[in-house]
């Protein structure tokens, strides 16, 4: 909060601090210990995700995209199917720290290692076709 006890406003979080002093932001804790169970933990691996939205929620189905082998595909129709195998419901409230979170690990990453290029077909060739 600020000096007039005002809620800071989102532009004024900026991804850029850690989880945990975002944290601090978020709840006005000054320290918060996370107890984890992995007890029930289940790995997966995706290669694909559709967002879904209502007003009150956020769906996120993973998955992975399967190319058909070129005897099923139409002629000349390249086709990728979307096999959805895990659904994760989460508030929008939830859905926001993810997104902090995500974008966090992969300006890391990047710093690190290089842009990740999204066109597949420039890291094929190195140049857009």
């Amino acid at each position: 909060m600020d000096e007039n006890n005002q809620e800071p406003l989102a532009e004024e979080i900026s991804p850029e601090k850690p989880i945990e002093e975002q944290g601090r932001d978020q709840t006005g804790q000054k320290q918060i210990r996370v107890n984890i169970d992995e007890g029930n933990l289940k790995t997966s691996y995706a290669s694909g995700f559709r967002p879904t939205a209502t007003a009150e929620e956020v769906m996120l189905d993973f998955g992975l995209n399967l190319i058909r082998p070129s005897g099923q595909q139409q002629q000349g129709v390249r086709e990728v199917v979307f096999q959805a195998n895990n659904r994760i419901i989460m508030n929008y409230y939830c859905a926001k720290r993810l997104a902090l979170a995500l974008g966090h690990i992969i300006r890391r990453f990047e710093q690190e290692f290089g842009e990740l290029e999204l066109d597949a077909a420039k890291r094929r060739t190195g140049r857009a076709e």
